[in-house]
Parts: C-alpha cells; sequence; structure tokens
C-alpha cells in the first residue's frame, strides 16, 4: 500500500476521512477508491487559502483558469475505470494531477497527458518533489491523439467535456479495456460513457448520469508561460 510521508495537521487528516464517508454515503462502494481518496492529500493540489475547503465535495481552481475535479467526480469516474493492480491507464486532462495520484495510489501505472505545458511542467515538479512519485508518467500534448508510443492502455480516463469519442483513444485502447469520457457540449451537462472494447471493431457503451466538465478542446496545445 502506497503512503504519503508527509506531515499533516490532525484537522486534514481527519476531513479527509469525513470526505471518504461522505463519498461512501453517495454510493461510491469501490473500497480501492475510496482507500485512495483517504490517503491522497488533496489540500497539497491548492494553494494554502483553499486548504480550509480542501476537503469539502467541490471543484476547486488551479493554476491557468483550470479546476481540480468534485471529489465525487474523481472517484465516480475511478470506480467506472475498475482497476486492477498493474493496469496501465492514460489520463488525458492532467491538471492539478490529483486524479493521476488517486490512480496510481489504486495500483496503475499511470500515463497523463496535457496540453498547458506550463501546467504541465508545474504538475510533473510537484507529484516528484512535493510528493516523492516518480513512477507517474507525465506527458505534453494533445488529449485527442492520444499517445501511441505506450500503447495500448488497460484504461483510458477523458477529464474534460468532450464533444466526440475520438477515434486515436480507441484505437490506443487495448481489447477488454475501458474507457470513460464525459460526452457532450460543454456549455451543457454531459452523459458520462463507459465504453468497453469487445475487439478491434465491436464496442459496448453504458451511460452513467450526466456532469459537468470544462472543454476538451481538439487539436490545440498551449504553450503559456507564467510571469
Amino acid at each position: 500500500m502506497f503512503s504519503f510521508s508527509i506531515k499533516e495537521e490532525a484537522w486534514l487528516v481527519g476531513r479527509r476521512n469525513m470526505l471518504v464517508k461522505t463519498l461512501a454515503n453517495k454510493g461510491i462502494s469501490d473500497q480501492n477508491v475510496l482507500r485512495a481518496i483517504g490517503t491522497v492529500p488533496r489540500h497539497l493540489f491548492l494553494e494554502s487559502v483553499f486548504y480550509q475547503d480542501a476537503y469539502e465535495d467541490k471543484a476547486m481552481p488551479i493554476a491557468q483558469k483550470q479546476t481540480i475535479s468534485q471529489p465525487y467526480t474523481v472517484a465516480f469516474q475511478s470506480q467506472l475505470l475498475e482497476v486492477k493492480p498493474g493496469h496501465k491507464v492514460l489520463e488525458i486532462g492532467t491538471g492539478s494531477g490529483y486524479q493521476a495520484s488517486i490512480l496510481y495510489v489504486m495500483g496503475a501505472r499511470v500515463y497523463t497527458i496535457e496540453r498547458i505545458k506550463t501546467l504541465h511542467l508545474a504538475t510533473e515538479k510537484f507529484l516528484k518533489e512535493k510528493l516523492g512519485i516518480f513512477r507517474i508518467k507525465c506527458l505534453y500534448g494533445d488529449g485527442f491523439a492520444g499517445n501511441a508510443a505506450y500503447a495500448p492502455y488497460d484504461r483510458i480516463l477523458i477529464t474534460a467535456a468532450a464533444p466526440e469519442i475520438p477515434n486515436a483513444l480507441l484505437q490506443q485502447l487495448a481489447v477488454g479495456g475501458v474507457l470513460v469520457i464525459p460526452l457532450g457540449n460543454f456549455e451543457t451537462q454531459q452523459k458520462m460513457l463507459r465504453i468497453v472494447k469487445k475487439s478491434e471493431t465491436d464496442f459496448v457503451t453504458e451511460e452513467h448520469g450526466t456532469f459537468r466538465f470544462v472543454p476538451m478542446l481538439s487539436g490545440k496545445t498551449e504553450q503559456i508561460i507564467d510571469k
């Protein structure tokens, strides 16, 4: 079991434990997911001014006008993936690195793609230097293209509102693998889809409610430099 060698104030640990209970009460039943939520120090992914609210079940702002997803959304998507130890997981949308860290604690081999260069570099440094995680592979690029170099993936997770299901990601998914994607216009709600690849040409799609995500932008990367 992975644990973080980080000194924490007791009230932060207590708030995190309460978050786990809240998510369980909302229907999250995968014990591997709940254990990961109870292990990863979410407050460290936020600016210190937000520590008081770090374990509230709500989305929070991070750098580059992005957000760290609501814990329930993170847990719900993670549960749909049905991650097993050793699974190779591709995440589209690194953001703060919180979701990637949850998957890592669940035992996955994580590859995560971010399209904003500054955010990619900052999160990669944070995961290594602040959390001591060196085995999450942080990649810079277009999420719609995925990353064929490390394919096939047992699981693929998209953490932004996708207007369509990227064909490249379906191709990079292993047979028997699972892709979880919030599909739809970002200005409205998206349908959470769980897609199972039965063969190279056969896919089974399930719907699992509606959510709200920031948009997934096609064919774009941004080299934003902080001033």
